[in-house]
Formats: structure tokens, C-alpha cells, sequence
């Protein structure tokens, strides 16, 4: 069965548009390597503020934990206050917390200047794809746009981390923060002449006790989530979920009842919405959760340096500029986008089905099956993404995209829970009742104690592989069910475009 409403396609976007889509990509492209350009910067960092155990923790994760909790606020307050101020604010913001990050001179002071760059990105995030999606109203534009964004996300956070490598070898460690600088500038500079700006024209009452419940709800989720994998199951994180779950059905609740909520439970009634938030979510988890093994294994299986596991894992990234531009083409020559995002889970299972064949020593296969994986995965994502904005009110563009990238963000934490805790077991299982405990934990720590007793490393490495293995089969069941699950709820769905009669909320003038 197929929408019974067919729209004709809205006005082609034109050489305007197209150049402000590329200064869009500047902030989202800085937005998504700052989740991983300290990997190799912590070292630089611990000997020259020197933090405490827990300080570094936070310098390192506190970025993504604000991020996170603020997506849904900032989506819903640019669709009232409007996207291209919103973006503007936060670009003003997290161009000033990279230059206070860059010349702290505490642990304290980094910690906050990294909160405060989660608020930027919080902002910058949902606000450009809901200008994508008001600076596109033709439905195909609109998906070659998407892929854009899509490709772009993808790359940052694996630039992210090699470029932090680069820099600290031939830098100091806070021009890892200087890099955001000139993007920044650019952006707020060109961004009021080229952005158009757009808002709900109704929006009704900003519902502020949603803000502390919505972030409740989320943190205590993605920090268990986060930790679960390297602390395995203990009572404190899985407490901290069932919180934030609890706090989740009180968000949901507030949203159903109150008069102007932050999250319409509207989106939700448009024809593939519902199945986009979820098939999203789940693609994440299985990019993140391969992720969790595959840096690992070239590491500490592989034996290779931080750096240049970096510059090996950036190989699987060749093929991933093809996959959401090929997504797109099919769509736009006739197959049908259940069709697309049903193949892309198959090709992401694959490369979990690959992986499954590894052994300790091998990088190639690795790498393929990571290539296979995320080009399977990247297609899925720039199709759904499409398919969420288009099927969503354009007065509501910002609250869509940033649950979608909430729910990005649930996704990766939990595949990296699920599928390290099933790789973990393995290990355990695998790895002899005579090694020493610290060594039946976690690879690490049994190279740590490696020297201590013959073969033990060899070992280590074999039962890590055969954890990952076994997590790489489980990744494939789940992919090949989302597969199945798309190609049921998705069939026949379209994403309708902005019609000429349909009221405008574009004000290039941005009053």
C-alpha cells in the first residue's frame, strides 16, 4: 500500500543553496570529529594539566554526554527561535569554548570549555539539517543533500582521531581545538548571507519542564550504556539505565498530556516516521558496535600504534563516499527506498558475516568487512534520515533531526553494550581458568601481565578474536531482522516534498 497523497516536487534549490550546503558541512564536519580528535591528544594533555583519574574521564566524555542530553532541547527551541539563529549561537559558542579549550590551564578549565562545546554541537547538529530541509523542498535535491550530510558525518568522526594524531606529533595538544577556528568564522560570516531563515510560524508555548526530564531521561542511559562494556554488568550502570528509562516514560507521558510539548506526538503519526527512529537507532548500533572491536583488534591483536591504527581504519572510509550517493541514485531511478534500505542492512550484515571469518592475524579481511559494513550502513542512514524529514512537517524539521540523532546517539551506546558484553563472555570463556584474573578481564590486561607467563599473549589474542567473532555473528542476526523489518514497515512510504501552496516559514530577510 503506498501514500494516497502525491505532492508535486517544490522548487528546485539553485546555486545559493548548494553553496550553503557546503558551509553547513563545516560545522557538522567539526562537530563530529570533536567526539574522537582527543584519542590521541589525552596523553599530552595528562602530563601537562595533570587530571585526576576521574578529571580525564570527563575531558574525554563529557563532550558527547552534553551533546547527547541537549539534542532534543535545541532541535525544538530552533524550530521556535529559528534554525539559522540558533546555528549562529551555537557557532559563536563553540568557537569560543575551542579557544578556551586550547589555552586552558586546568583540568577544570578544559572540562568546562568541552561541556560547553557539547551545548555548541547540541545546536549546531539538529539546526543543519533542519536548514537542509527547508533550503531543499525538491524531494530529489533533498536526498542528494541528505547523502551529503550524511557522507560528511561519517567521515568526521574517523578524521576526528587522526587528525588529533597529526597535529599532537608536530603541535601542542590544544591546536587539536584551534582547528574548529576558522570554520567557525566562516560560518558566521557567510552564514547570514547565505542561510535563509526558518521557524515553526506557530510553535506555541516552549515547555521548559521537558528540558530537565528529556535530559534525565537520557544521560543516565547512554553513561550506563557507555560504561557497561569495559565494567561489564555492575548493579551502579544498570541502575542508571533503569533511571533513565523510568525518567524516559515520564518524558514520554509529559509529551502525550501537556498542551505544547517539546516532541509533537504528531511526528509520529506520519507514515514512516515511527519505523525511521527506529530503523536509525539501530543502524548505529551496529556501525558503533563493530567499532568497539575493530580498533581493538588492530591495536592490541594487531600490535599497531595508535596512530597507525588511525591511518589503517581510515581504508574502510574509501568505499563509504559511494554508498549514500549510489542509495540516493537508485531511489530517484525508481526502486523503491524499502527496497534500498533493505539491501543496505543486508551489505552491513555481510560485513558482519565477514568479520565472523577474522583470526588474529587478519588485517585485510578486517578491513573489508569494516568497508562492507559501513557502505551497507551509510546507505541505510542517508535513506531513513531522508525518509524522517521528508514525511515530518517542515515547521518541525529541527525536532525531527534531533531525534534522529538522539536516537544515533542510544544506538551507538548500546550496540557497544550489547555487543561487547556478548565479545567479553566469549573471551572469558575462551581464555584458561589458570591465567591470572586481571588477564580473564579484558585483553589489556592480559598484555599487561603477559611477561609474567609464557604464551599468555597468543592466548589472549586468539580468545579476543573469538569474542569478536561472536559478537560479529550476533551484529548479523540483528541487521538481517532490521533488514526483514524494513522491508515490511517501510514498503511503499515516500517522503512528500514542500508544495507552492503549502505556507512558507523561509524569510531570507530572517525577521
Amino acid at each position: 500500500m503506498t501514500n494516497s497523497t502525491s505532492t508535486p516536487p517544490g522548487p528546485r534549490a539553485g546555486r545559493r543553496e548548494w553553496t550553503a550546503l557546503g558551509v553547513l558541512m563545516l560545522p557538522l564536519l567539526l562537530v563530529s570529529m570533536d567526539v574522537s580528535v582527543l584519542y590521541f591528544a589525552v596523553p599530552a594533555i595528562s602530563a601537562d594539566l595533570e587530571p585526576t583519574g576521574t578529571q580525564q574521564l570527563w575531558i574525554f566524555d563529557i563532550y558527547g554526554f552534553v551533546l547527547a542530553g541537549l539534542l532534543m532541547t535545541m532541535g525544538s527551541l530552533g524550530d521556535r527561535i529559528g534554525r539559522r539563529r540558533l546555528l549562529l549561537i551555537g557557532a559563536a559558542a563553540f568557537g569560543a569554548a575551542s579557544l578556551t579549550a586550547a589555552y586552558a590551564d586546568s583540568a577544570e578549565t578544559l572540562i568546562l570549555a568541552r561541556a560547553v562545546l557539547g551545548i555548541g554541537g547540541a545546536t549546531l547538529m539538529p539546526s543543519t539539517m533542519a536548514l537542509i530541509r527547508t533550503m531543499f523542498t525538491d524531494a530529489g535535491q533533498r536526498a542528494k543533500a541528505i547523502a551529503v550530510w550524511s557522507g560528511v558525518m561519517t567521515a568526521g568522526v574517523a578524521l576526528g582521531s587522526v587528525l588529533s594524531g597529526v597535529l599532537v606529533e608536530y603541535f601542542w595538544w590544544g591546536s587539536v581545538f584551534l582547528v574548529n577556528l576558522p570554520a567557525m568564522v566562516l560560518l558566521l560570516v557567510l552564514g547570514p548571507i547565505l542561510l535563509p531563515e526558518s521557524r515553526d510560524p506557530d510553535p506555541g508555548r516552549f515547555d521548559w519542564p521537558s528540558v530537565p526530564l528529556s535530559m534525565a531521561a537520557v544521560l543516565p542511559v547512554v553513561y550506563g550504556l557507555k560504561e557497561i562494556p569495559s565494567e561489564g554488568w555492575n548493579v551502579r550502570y544498570v541502575l542508571s539505565v533503569t533511571v533513565g528509562l523510568l525518567f524516559a516514560a515520564l518524558f514520554v507521558h509529559r509529551q502525550r498530556t501537556t498542551a505544547s510539548p517539546m516532541i509533537s506526538p504528531a511526528l509520529f503519526r506520519g507514515r514512516g516516521f515511527a519505523p525511521a527512529v527506529t530503523l536509525n537507532l539501530v543502524s548505529a548500533f551496529g556501525m558503533m558496535g563493530s567499532a568497539y572491536f575493530t580498533t581493538q583488534y588492530i591495536q592490541s591483536v594487531l600490535g599497531k600504534s595508535a596512530l597507525e591504527a588511525a591511518l589503517w581504519a581510515l581504508l574502510p572510509s574509501v568505499p563509504i563516499g559511494a554508498a549514500a550517493p549510489l542509495a540516493t541514485r537508485l531511489v530517484q531511478k525508481g526502486v523503491d527506498r524499502a527496497h534500498v534500505i533493505t539491501a543496505g542492512f543486508a551489505i552491513a550484515a555481510s560485513g558482519y558475516g565477514v568479520l565472523a571469518l577474522a583470526g588474529p592475524d587478519s588485517m585485510w579481511l578486517v578491513l573489508v568487512a569494516c568497508g562492507v559494513l559501513a557502505s551497507g550502513i551509510v546507505m541505510v542512514m542517508s535513506q531513513i534520515m531522508d525518509l524522517a524529514l521528508g514525511t515530518a512537517p517542515v515547521e518541525r524539521a529541527g525536532t525531527a533531526s534531533s531525534l534522529m540523532e538522539t536516537g544515533t546517539e542510544f544506538g551507538g551506546a548500546l550496540g557497544m553494550a550489547v555487543l561487547g558484553s556478548v565479545g567479553t563472555a566469549v573471551y572469558r570463556h575462551e581464555m584458561p581458568s589458570s591465567a591470572p584474573d586481571v588477564a580473564r578481564e579484558t585483553l589489556g590486561g592480559a598484555l599487561t601481565v603477559a611477561d609474567q607467563v609464557p604464551g599468555l599473549a597468543t592466548t589472549a589474542r586468539e580468545a579476543f578474536t573469538s569474542g569478536m567473532n561472536g559478537a560479529a555473528i550476533a551484529g548479523a542476526v540483528l541487521l538481517t531482522g532490521a533488514a526483514g523489518l524494513a522491508a515490511v514497515t517501510l514498503r511503499g512510504v515516500r517522503a512528500h516534498s514542500e508544495t507552492p501552496d503549502e505556507p512558507s516559514t523561509l524569510s531570507p530577510s530572517g525577521v
